[in-house]
């Protein structure tokens, strides 16, 4: 049995398994799961595009204040 002072306590956190990869085979997925991944992909898309907004509302309001 491993002691505490064994364990990694820094160690990087183990990765959840890929939902989908681009540029993977579709060839073994059904319909219905190409479909479940349109719509991952889709929530990937929103989520990204929030973090484009919100990133030029901050350059925009630093921009605004360091403006001469």
């Amino acid at each position: 049995m491993p002691s505490f002072d064994d364990d990694p306590v820094f160690a990087p956190k183990p990765k959840g398994p890929v939902a989908h990869e681009i540029g993977q085979s579709l060839d073994a997925l059904s319909a219905p799961e190409l479909a479940d991944r349109i719509g991952l992909l889709r929530s990937e898309i929103d989520r990204l595009e929030k973090a484009i907004e919100a990133r030029q509302a901050t350059r925009a309001a630093a921009a605004s204040v360091f403006k001469i």
